[in-house]
């Protein structure tokens, strides 16, 4: 492995992320990684775009302008195909100035300005794809890039030539629930607590609030006496949940976020959830069984590929949103909770699933300048 401190001068990186937590989080957990080997790294996102917040005060963090020119009218797309012009322009300067030896993109239209511009300028470009199907902005990216690195051991959606960039690393999560796998899953008892929880992702999840609690309802009241629920819910609904859930004698946690993710996560028995990339990595790497819900808008259907991986390693089972009834749920958690030898097997082949260290594993990749001129790159760039 070549080191950040294997050459005289500070490898400098350059991190493209923005949106969503599933690209924000991998991004910072490399960064973290990054800065402990004494690299120097730099964030650029869109104008919409938090940074890394108070934890990791001391990245510099740019902003460019990004746009998305798929999907809606003509006016919006001329109007995304500006944006991105200009933020590839701004990309372009801010680059030139940094001098990075690598640029790292984590796929979003975020991403996209900076790591075009950084393909023109002949940087050394890597991608990190977080889900099965691949997004379309590292679709786009992909014949610029030296390596793509992917959270599965089969990522579609990529050309024949692109494949043979790929390598495996994994998808980074937080430290905190990366350490969660090294306990072991505690198997509830028959007179137990059954601990469930509900999170929606970042799009959400209305679907949820509309069938869980009457599924709940419809469980027996033996098991309805041992049921503590921790439940994600935005908007106005927490008062119909609550209702709901008050009715039938369910003992429910409701919030619109929380910010204790590897504490409920180590406490849960079984989750409900979609099945984002961040979120499916955050389950192995836990080793917690899910019942996994994929978001059905989402872009390429990528989360019903991020589900069937899970699912087909025994780790948790899909289901997907259409056929997501009350009855159908009902009799799902029944069979689970009654039957807990199933639980403890997804949650092991769940565990068996992840890819150990792979923060650590992308960092070695993006440190591993001697695969490409790098320094020679990076001096052009700033010149």
């Amino acid at each position: 492995m070549t080191g950040a401190t294997d050459s005289k001068r500070r490898f400098t990186a350059v991190l493209a992320a923005g949106g969503t937590g599933g690209h924000m989080f991998p991004a910072q957990a490399l960064a973290r990684v990054l800065l402990e080997r004494g690299a120097k790294v730099v964030l650029i996102t869109d104008k919409r775009g938090a940074g890394f917040g108070p934890d990791l005060p001391q990245i510099e963090t740019w902003r460019v302008s990004a746009g998305g020119v798929a999907g809606g009218d003509l006016l919006s797309r001329a109007s995304g195909a500006l944006r991105l012009g200009w933020g590839i322009l701004q990309a372009r300067s801010l680059l030139k100035r940094i001098g990075p030896d690598s640029v790292v993109g984590f796929g979003g239209y975020a991403s996209v300005p900076t790591v075009f511009a950084a393909g023109r300028l002949g940087l050394r470009v890597i991608l990190h794809e977080q889900n099965a199907v691949a997004g379309r902005a590292n679709r786009l990216l992909a014949p610029k890039a030296e390596t793509i690195c992917t959270s599965f051991a089969t990522v579609s959606g990529l050309r024949d030539s692109e494949q043979e960039k790929v390598t495996i690393t994994g998808n980074p999560v937080r430290s905190a629930i990366a350490q969660l796998g090294r306990q072991p899953y505690g198997v509830p008892g028959p007179n137990d607590e059954f601990r469930l929880l509900v999170i929606g992702g970042s799009q959400g999840a209305r679907v949820f609030n509309d069938v869980l609690p009457h599924a709940l309802c419809r469980l027996p009241d033996a098991i309805k006496a041992r049921l503590k629920v921790a439940q994600q819910v935005r908007g106005t609904d927490t008062g119909s949940v609550s209702e709901v859930y008050d009715t039938c004698g369910v003992t429910a946690e409701l919030r619109p976020f929380f910010e204790d993710m590897s504490e409920r996560l180590r406490a849960a028995h079984l989750l409900i959830c979609r099945a984002g990339a961040s979120t499916v990595a955050e389950l192995a790497a836990a080793g917690r069984p899910a019942i996994l819900v994929p978001y059905p808008f989402a872009a390429d259907d990528h989360q019903t590929g991020n589900a069937q991986a899970l699912a087909e390693a025994g780790g948790g089972w899909l289901l997907p949103q259409s056929n997501l009834t009350p009855h159908s749920l009902a009799e799902r958690l029944v069979r689970l909770i009654e039957e807990p030898g199933a639980l403890v097997q997804a949650a092991g082949c769940a565990r068996a699933f992840a890819e150990e260290n792979a923060a650590e594993r992308l960092a070695d990749v993006v440190l591993n300048h001697t695969r490409s001129n790098g320094g020679a790159k990076r001096e052009e760039a700033a010149a």
